[in-house]
């Protein structure tokens, strides 16, 4: 994989991430939930950890490429800021829409 197919991989990867927790009822999008809707607290928490999940990802596939770059505050406030920006589709229409 390349520097640029890396890059394009792990974008594409926090945009699916970001919007699993609001696509559908279950935990992960895998696991089912004893309840019908999800709480707002769930779907913050995994939005969390696939944040996590998608930084140690990148990390792992920056350290493949070549050398591993130390990030700073900065970096970890830009990308959860674009995280969650991605995640904004699936939260309005999960939450912002009018219901009938």
């Amino acid at each position: 994989m390349n520097l640029s197919a890396g890059g394009w991989f792990v974008i594409l990867l926090a945009f699916v991430g970001a919007n699993l927790p609001f696509a559908n009822q279950r935990l992960f999008g895998v696991l089912p939930i004893g309840r019908p809707i999800k709480s707002i607290w769930l779907r913050l928490l995994e939005l969390i950890a696939a944040y996590f999940a998608v930084g140690i990802l990148g990390r792992v596939i920056e350290s493949r490429l070549g050398n591993a770059f130390p990030q700073d505050w900065a970096f970890y406030a830009v990308t959860a800021s674009l995280f969650l920006t991605f995640a904004f589709p699936t939260f309005g229409y999960q939450y912002l829409r009018r219901r009938r």
